[in-house]
Formats: structure tokens, C-alpha cells, sequence
């Protein structure tokens, strides 16, 4: 079959098309019709079905005879920890920890907040709490004492599991006093408490309110799979609100199991027993999807990898990981790969190791520059294919569906909408544009199984933030064209597209044209306010590692270069080269942040930042350019 056959028979009858993929569930009581549109704008999927996720991620795996499979493989180059766990052993672990939760009164439908680096224990906790109907949201490990406090105000738990610390290269991070600051500073106070003591740093613990998880676990029943509806919640996942107020992103349990299953073979052509590895944090929706419950719905191995790209030790690591772990699959994001090929541009690295295993890598989470995808497709000679999602939707909207057929790959698209999802491109008005003209990219409803029902106590938001600006869309809030052939550019975030002397311009397209530039690893434009244009188009450069050119050559070279590719109507005249961009822990550049810096406004400091040293960084370079003017 064809990915046009499969895409016109969802097209010609979605019901019938989501009813069959939701055959690879094991349900308790199957569900009558795939759609309920009895509540719209507010779509439900399979919502009279009845279901349990942990029993579709482990324990029917184990009852199938495949309980020797290794389900998660831990590599820890920060701490030198690693091991192996079997779907048996993942079995007993996982009911073990989740009979602990009932014990303390943890019960179908309560929240339970999760606050935890990259090791085995974070899976285990999410999978916990899918077995007795609990509802997990999960903190990335680390953030601050009020950014966790918003989300304890908000989802109301009645349990946090933590660990001790987290483990960054040369520092470790005490979560305890963040997590004690958290607690303080909110109205709502959980029941209780779960800390996962690691070796290198113990907390204290309140005597009453903390539990030791080892302890906790102790002479406590294993708890069975308690069955839930199909739109009762799995979880709550905060992405950032432009009010500064996270938004609580619901997702459901049966479309989402359907979802998941769905892609792990179609999206990614992963069968049972392969070893995928999406490098991520599960404390983003990538390590939601496809590190906890994608590869093991599918009866897949999957990856839990405590390190960095580079200086764990090296540029490397993903290569030695590829090659100890047999892996078939690698998901990570474009900023990995650039942070490779600066450090190794010649990709000496690469030669070391056996990849033999490998035979495609996906990226997302950032645009994907031609230059680091040609790169990455001449280091590792597979298949490199990017594709777009978003926290919002679960899974991917556009991509290369290399299990049903691997498409021609078009540099800079990320390749065609998936079944689900009828993507188009409208005006201000909200009509559709031609062919190769960019718009606002919004996704017809309703959206497909396992994308966000509504947001969490806060349905009202919901309608506003995503469904009207165009109504009977979904707003993606990012900016784009198709090309003839229905292939999707993704060229900058709505609010990225600059207006420069009536002219609308997509940074993307700057950017990408930057980063052809042999001496850049990496790139941002921003619109910067100007008084005669409206607004001019700024760039930061990070140079590879061993240029020996000034940095002033590179600036006018990359000058030349856009008015060269793009035309004096861009008017890309300013650029800077800087060590480093700032980012967000899973690698998004905070474009806009860096936008109010430059325009002299105030901003507040992103929950998610990688290292806020670096706002100190750019605003010197700034300054030194006679930003603010």
C-alpha cells in the first residue's frame, strides 16, 4: 500500500479507519464507534470503550510470552550506571509501585505529580499510575520551586514522586529543596510525598509527609490493572501559555493507545523487538509518546539515556549508544545533531563505531536546517527524516511514514500530513491560499485520536487558544505553505513571521540560508523593531569548531549570502556571532525572548531555559551592536 492509498482511506471514511487501527488494542470492553461529536468543539475517540494503558504496555506482552524481551535499557554515561529490564521484571516493578500508591490512597481519577531526571524509576512511576487510573503529570526534573508550584495549584495532586537529584554534566541538582520551596509556596498541599534516594545526593525527609520509594514499597499487594473509560485522562502534560499560566494539555486513554500503537509501525516502521530510542526527557511529550508508552505499547525496547550529545564524554556518545544497543531507530532533535557537527564537522567520530543497525533517523522539536539534515544523511548513510508535532497533538501532524512508504525527501518539508489530520493553509481571512503560498497552517476538525481533547479544568482557554481565530480549525500557531505535491514547509511560528516594510518574511527561510554557510553550525533571526521598516531581521551565528575566519568575514559572507538567495527585499544587513543560543531544555532557541532584548522590553525568564547565563551573553552582543535603540 501506498501513503496516498492509506491517506484516502482515513480521508474517505475516518470511522471506519481509526475503528480498524484500534484492533491492536487490548480492550476490556471494546468500543462501539471510534468518534463522539455529540460535545463539539470538545471531540472525543473510543470514549465508550474501556481500557488500561499499563496492561497494552506491559502486561500483555508478558501473558503473550514475551516477558524475556528486554522492555527498557538505562545508559547513564553522566553517572556510568546502566542495565537491562524485561517486560516480567518491568511487571513486577511497575505493580509493586503502583500498590504502594493505593496503599497511601491513591485512586482512580487523582493527579500525582511527577519530578524526575532520566532513569528507569520516572517510567515506572508514569506506568504506575496508568495502572490503577491515576492521572500523572510530569515536571521536568530540575525546574524551579515556583514554575512546579503553578502546576501543583493547578492539577491539585494528591501525591508528588521525586528524586533525590538530577545529574548534569560537572553539578548535580538538588530537587528536594526545590521541591519542599514548591510545596511552601502552594495553596494546595499533597497528601504525601514519594523521594527516590540516588547515591549521589540523599535528601532529608519530613518525617509524616516523605516516603523513602524503597520503603514505601514494602510488604504492600501488587496492584492489578484497574479498567478506565476511553476518554478518561492518562495524564496532564504543561506546555508554556503566552499569559505566563502553563496549560494543561489532556490526553485521553483510548485514542491515545490507538494513536501510539498506530504510528510506532506506520510512522516509524518499528516491529516488536527492535530497540527504539527517542532522545529526549520525559518531561517533554516526545519522552511521553515515544520513550514511556509508544515503543511499549508497540512491544518494542526503548531507551532511557541520561547524558548529552556532546561532553558525555563526547561527540560520540550517540554513536557508541547506536552501536552497544543494536538500535533501528533514533528520534532526537535538530539542535543535537548541530551540537555533533560542530564539535566533529568531519564526522571523525562517526568512523569509530558500528551503525550498521540503524536505518533511519528522525528529527523534531525545531526546524531542521538542510544543511544539518545533508550532514546527517552523509554521516550515517540512513534515511534522515524530519517531521512536525507539537506537545498539543501527541504524535506527528506531517511526517515521512516510512512503514507504510519511505517518500521522497524533500530538503527543509517535513513531508506530508498524516492520516488524521487535513492540514491546510488560510489567510487572515481563513480561506485557503494556492500552492506555494504562505499562511497560517490550522488543521481542519475534528483532530485525530490521542491529540488533546481540551485543556485541563480550563475549557473556556481551550476555544480561545486553539479554536478561534479560525473557526471549525485548529490553529497550529505556526506559518507555512504547501507546495504541489502536498508537501508541508513549516517556516517560522506565527508570531516569526516579520514584517519588513510591508513585506512578510519568514525567519525560517533567513535561517536556513545562514546556516548553508560552511562555517556556521548554527543559527537564529529575529525581527527586531526598526523605525523606518517596521521591523529588520537580526542574526546570531555559532561558528564550528576550528574556523579560522574573523567573525566580522562570516557576518558579511552570510550578509552577501541572504541577499544573494532571498533579494535586497529582505533587508538582512545585522548579525552577530555568539558562542551559543539560548534554549529550552529540549532544545527549542527562545527566539522570542531574545526579541524582547533586543527591543528593550521586559521579559521573564523562561521556566524551561537551558542556561540563563546565556540571556547575559546575548544581551552584551546586543549591546555591543547599540541594541536597545
Amino acid at each position: 500500500m501506498t501513503y496516498n492509498d492509506v491517506y484516502e482511506g482515513w480521508k474517505s471514511d475516518p470511522e471506519a479507519f481509526w475503528m480498524m487501527a484500534a484492533e491492536a488494542i487490548d480492550w476490556v470492553k471494546k468500543p462501539t464507534k471510534a468518534l463522539d461529536a455529540s460535545k463539539v468543539p470538545f471531540y472525543e475517540w473510543f470514549s465508550d470503550g474501556v481500557v488500561n494503558t499499563c496492561y497494552n504496555a506491559i502486561d500483555r506482552h508478558v501473558e503473550n510470552g514475551r516477558g524475556d524481551q528486554v522492555a527498557i535499557i538505562y545508559d547513564s554515561p553522566i553517572t556510568g550506571a546502566a542495565g537491562k529490564t524485561t517486560y516480567s521484571e518491568l511487571l513486577v516493578k511497575v505493580a509493586s509501585f503502583a500498590g504502594a500508591l493505593q496503599a497511601r490512597g491513591v485512586e482512580k481519577g487523582d493527579r500525582v505529580i511527577i519530578y524526575m531526571p532520566m532513569v528507569p524509576e520516572a517510567m515506572i512511576a508514569m506506568l504506575a499510575c496508568s495502572r490503577i487510573g491515576a492521572v500523572h503529570s510530569v515536571v521536568f526534573g530540575g525546574f524551579a520551586a515556583n514554575e512546579l508550584a503553578t502546576r501543583i495549584e493547578d492539577c491539585t495532586p494528591k501525591a508528588i514522586i521525586a528524586a533525590s537529584c538530577g545529574i548534569e554534566p560537572g553539578r548535580v541538582i538538588a530537587y528536594k529543596p526545590l521541591l519542599d520551596g514548591a510545596i511552601e509556596l502552594s495553596e494546595h498541599k499533597p497528601e504525601f510525598t514519594i523521594v527516590f534516594q540516588r547515591e549521589q545526593q540523599v535528601s532529608d525527609l519530613i518525617e509524616g509527609r516523605d516516603f523513602d520509594w524503597n520503603a514505601v514499597q514494602q510488604g504492600v499487594a501488587p496492584a492489578p490493572c484497574v479498567p478506565v473509560k476511553g476518554n478518561d485522562p492518562v495524564y496532564i502534560l504543561y506546555t508554556s501559555g503566552t499569559t505566563g499560566q502553563p496549560k494543561g494539555v489532556v490526553r485521553h486513554a483510548g485514542g491515545h493507545l490507538v494513536a501510539l500503537e498506530w504510528t510506532m509501525g506506520n510512522l516509524y516502521g518499528i516491529k516488536p523487538g527492535e530497540v527504539f530510542w527517542a532522545a529526549s526527557d520525559v518531561g517533554w511529550v516526545v519522552g511521553h509518546s515515544y520513550i514511556c508508552y509508544g515503543p511499549l505499547i508497540h512491544g518494542a525496547t526503548s531507551i532511557v539515556f541520561e547524558g548529552k550529545p556532546i561532553g558525555t564524554p563526547d561527540a560520540g556518545t550517540f554513536w557508541r549508544m547506536i552501536e552497544e544497543h543494536k538500535i533501528s531507530a533514533l528520534f532526537t532533535a535538530p539542535t543535537a545533531f548541530r551540537a555533533i557537527k560542530r564539535e566533529d564537522p568531519k564526522g571523525e567520530f562517526v568512523k569509530k563505531y558500528d551503525l550498521s543497525s540503524l536505518r533511519t533517523l528522525f528529527l523534531a522539536g525545531e526546524r531542521a536546517d538542510s544543511d544539518t539534515i545533508i550532514w546527517a544523511q552523509d554521516q550515517l548513510n540512513v534515511p534522515v527524516i524530519d517531521h512536525w508535532w507539537q506537545t498539543e497533538t501527541g504524535f506527528a501532524i506531517a511526517a515521512n511514514p516510512v512503514g507504510i512508504e519511505l517518500m521522497p525527501v524533500k530538503l527543509g518539508s517535513p513531508t506530508v500530513a498524516m492520516p488524521g489530520y487535513d492540514v491546510q493553509i488560510l489567510d487572515e481571512g481563513g480561506h485557503e491560499v494556492a500552492a506555494d503560498t504562505m499562511g497560517a497552517i490550522a488543521i481542519k476538525l475534528p483532530l485525530p485520536p490521542g491529540t488533546l481533547p481540551t485543556l485541563w479544568n480550563a475549557q473556556e482557554r481551550f476555544v480561545s487558544s486553539y479554536l478561534t481565530a479560525f473557526p471549525g480549525y485548529y490553529e497550529t500557531g505556526d506559518a507555512g505553505y504547501k507546495d504541489a505535491d502536498g508537501y508541508l514547509y513549516i517556516m517560522a511560528r506565527t508570531d516569526d513571521v516579520i514584517n519588513v516594510a510591508g513585506h512578510r518574511l519568514s525567519t525560517g527561510q533567513m535561517e536556513e540560508v545562514l546556516s548553508s554557510h560552511p562555517d556556521v553550525a548554527e543559527c537564529a533571526v529575529i525581527g527586531v523593531a526598526d523605525a523606518l521598516k517596521g521591523q529588520a531581521p537580526l542574526g546570531f551565528l555559532c561558528l564550528n569548531a576550528g574556523t579560522d575566519k574573523a567573525d566580522e568575514d562570516v557576518v558579511k559572507e552570510c550578509v552577501k549570502l541572504v541577499r544573494e538567495k532571498i533579494g535586497p527585499v529582505a533587508a538582512f544587513k545585522l548579525a552577530c556571532v555568539v558562542d551559543r543560543l539560548p534554549k529550552t531544555r529540549s532544545g527549542k532557541i527562545l527566539r522570542g525572548t531574545m526579541v524582547n532584548i533586543a527591543d528593550g522590553k521586559s521579559y521573564k525568564m523562561p521556566a524551561t531555559i537551558d542556561d540563563p547565563v546565556i540571556l547575559d551573553e546575548i544581551t552584551a552582543a546586543l549591546s555591543k551592536m547599540g541594541f536597545p535603540h
